[in-house]
This record gives structure tokens, C-alpha cells and sequence, in this order.
């Protein structure tokens, strides 16, 4: 029998060890260009970041005023079902009250073995007064029916109420569900500005989210806006109160005016109110508030809350807004001026109408 060799590994010669590592470090950088992990994010300028940034701050604030009206709407109806539960609750203790007369009642009759009245007036040995217990039985006999329909009725109007409150607490449900979908899309356009921010050096993210110094304005030919010589502040606006404040032409303005010079420096906090954070359409609220009037919640319904002015017919007090969408909101203070709360990058602060697309004014006061 021939005996059987084991064959030797023949080594690799210099130029196919190489031939083979290059393919190799080929084929593992083309596996990693697949997973998506061996390109870096290219690198975005500042203009480019506050471009993106810019669109996703106004993308958050149409979901946050969308987010306001969805909660407002979610309130009223937890107060509707709230309401329809507590009545229902009412008339089921007049109901237990109504039934436990009712069953009274009844128990009385059968203690006391009533016969046909036939019999008892064949029986009795005074028909006379036999006549006048029958007219009382018979007036007895049609209270008790009445509280019989009294019974009914009330059974009938709790299980219109238990149907009503169904009908809600369905209502509750889908309104919960939308402030849910507005609260995640806010919350994701916030998270990809901040992810976008924090590319940029500090300088540059100072630069992205305040722009480059622009000069203030004044009211031009026409009420619209033209520079100043005096320019001081970013193009954002300052946050501190100028020099001189134009007054406002009535008493319930200027006191609105007034709240929104004090809040100046107040950070934004999407969906606040105050007293010491607030989006765009709550500091509008909350300034009016103190004045004694209630505006509604969004800026969608701030707009028609007062009478339309032209933008050449502004006064401080009234209220400004911008975007096709109506998504943002401010208070006119004159020259070409007013206090908003912009985005989470900036607080809240002095800017001119122009820096953005004017929708339109409305004058509440």
C-alpha cells in the first residue's frame, strides 16, 4: 500500500502577500462605506448651519403653536368630560333618592294588602267615605305614577350623559394623541438645530444664531422701515430697552408694552407662558394678560383676535406677525421695532420687523 503524504502550505511570495493585503484593505474599506461609518459628515459652513438651524427653528414653532392649540383643544375637552361625569354623578343620587321612595312605597301597598276597589266599596259600610278614600287612592295611585315617569326620565337623561361622556373621553383620547405627534416633532427639529450647533466653534455658533450687526430702523415715508445712524445691537435684536420708548396710545397697550420691556433677557421655553420663560404667541399673551385682556392661545388665533392694520398704520402695542404660515408673533414698540421671543437660541428681545416676513398686524387695545 503507498503511503500517503501531507502536502506542505506553500508560502507566499513578497508581491502576493502585498497583492492580498491591498485587496483586503480594499474590501474592508468598501464593507465599511456600506455601513454607512467611514465617511465623516462633510463639513457644513456657518451660513449653511444657520440656514438649516434658521428652517428648523421655524419648522419647531409651527409645530409648537400646533402643539398650543392641540393642548388648548386636549384642556376643554378633559373639562367637558369632567363636567359630564360629575352631572351624571348628581343625577344618580336624585335617581337613588327618586327609586328609594318609589320602593317605599310599594312596600306600604304590600304591608297593607290592598284589594279592588270594587270589593271595598261592596264591603264597606259607608260608601260615602268609601267615594272619598277611592278619590284619594286614585290621587295617591297617579302621584305614584308620576314618580314612576320621574324615575324613567332621569334613567333616560344619565344614559344620554354616560353616552355623552363616552363621546368625549373618546374626543380626550384624540386629542392627546395630536399633542403627542406635535410635542415629538417639535422636540426632533430642536434636537437635529442643536446637533447642527454643536459642529460649529463657539464664535461660529454665536455667528448662526445672533447673524452679523445690522443698524436699527426708524419709520420711513410711508411707515416702512429705514436704517438709522445709530446702529448698536445684533441683527437679532438687543435684549436691553432703548433709550427712548415711543408711548403707545392707550392705557391697556402701553401697560402690554411695559410687561414685554420687563421680560427682555427672558429665555424661550417652547409652550411656556411665563412668568419667567416663553415662546413666541405666550409672551404676546401674557403682556395683554396684564393689561386685562385675554388673547387667545396661538398665534393663528391671535391674528384674528383684534382689527387688522396695515403695516404702515402700526403702533406700539400692536401685534406683529410673520411667515405665510403665521407661525411667529411680536409686540410693535415703534421705529420699525418689536419684542419677541425668537427661538431656544435667543432670548427675549428688541428686533426689527424687517428681519423676517411680515404676515400681517392686528390691534387689540
Amino acid at each position: 500500500m503507498a503511503a500517503h503524504r501531507k502536502l506542505r502550505a506553500r508560502s507566499l511570495s513578497g508581491n502576493t502577500a502585498r497583492t492580498a493585503a491591498t485587496l483586503a484593505l480594499a474590501g474592508a474599506a468598501t464593507a465599511t462605506a456600506f455601513d454607512g461609518t467611514g465617511h465623516a459628515e462633510p463639513r457644513l459652513t456657518t451660513a449653511q448651519v444657520k440656514a438649516q438651524v434658521d428652517r428648523l427653528y421655524r419648522e419647531a414653532e409651527g409645530a409648537t403653536e400646533k402643539y398650543n392649540g392641540a393642548r388648548e383643544k386636549a384642556s376643554a375637552a378633559q373639562r367637558r368630560l369632567n363636567s359630564l361625569r360629575d352631572e351624571t354623578a348628581r343625577r344618580q343620587d336624585r335617581l337613588n333618592t327618586a327609586r328609594g321612595a318609589l320602593g317605599a312605597s310599594a312596600a306600604a301597598q304590600y304591608r297593607e294588602g290592598a284589594i279592588a276597589p270594587s270589593w271595598q266599596l261592596a264591603l264597606s259600610s259607608s260608601p260615602d267615605r268609601y267615594l272619598d278614600d277611592a278619590a284619594f287612592a286614585e290621587r295617591a295611585g297617579h302621584h305614584q305614577a308620576q314618580q314612576v315617569t320621574r324615575v324613567r326620565a332621569k334613567l333616560r337623561e344619565i344614559e344620554r350623559l354616560r353616552g355623552a361622556a363616552r363621546v368625549e373621553a373618546k374626543s380626550v383620547r384624540s386629542r392627546q394623541a395630536e399633542l403627542k405627534r406635535q410635542k415629538d416633532a417639535v422636540t426632533t427639529k430642536l434636537k437635529q438645530a442643536r446637533r447642527l450647533l454643536a459642529r460649529l466653534t463657539p464664535p461660529e455658533r454665536e455667528k448662526a444664531t445672533t447673524g452679523a450687526p445690522a443698524a436699527p430702523v426708524r419709520a420711513g415715508a410711508g411707515g416702512r422701515s429705514a436704517p438709522t445712524p445709530a446702529a448698536s445691537g445684533k441683527a437679532s435684536g438687543r435684549t436691553t430697552a432703548p433709550a427712548t420708548r415711543i408711548p403707545a396710545p392707550t392705557s391697556r397697550a402701553s401697560a402690554a408694552v411695559a410687561y414685554a420691556y420687563r421680560k427682555l433677557g427672558s429665555p424661550y421655553v417652547w409652550g411656556a407662558t411665563g412668568p419667567n420663560a416663553f415662546d413666541c404667541s405666550g409672551l404676546i399673551q401674557a403682556a395683554y394678560r396684564s393689561a386685562g385682556i385675554s388673547l387667545p392661545r396661538t398665534t393663528y388665533a391671535q391674528i384674528n383676535a383684534g382689527r387688522r392694520v396695515s403695516r404702515s398704520q402700526l403702533q406700539p402695542g400692536d401685534l406683529v406677525f410673520f411667515y405665510s404660515g403665521v407661525s411667529h408673533v411680536g409686540i410693535y414698540v415703534g421705529n420699525g421695532r418689536m419684542i419677541h421671543a425668537p427661538n431656544p437660541s435667543a432670548p427675549v428681545r428688541v428686533a426689527p420687523i424687517d428681519q423676517m416676513p411680515f404676515a400681517g398686524a392686528t390691534r387689540v387695545a
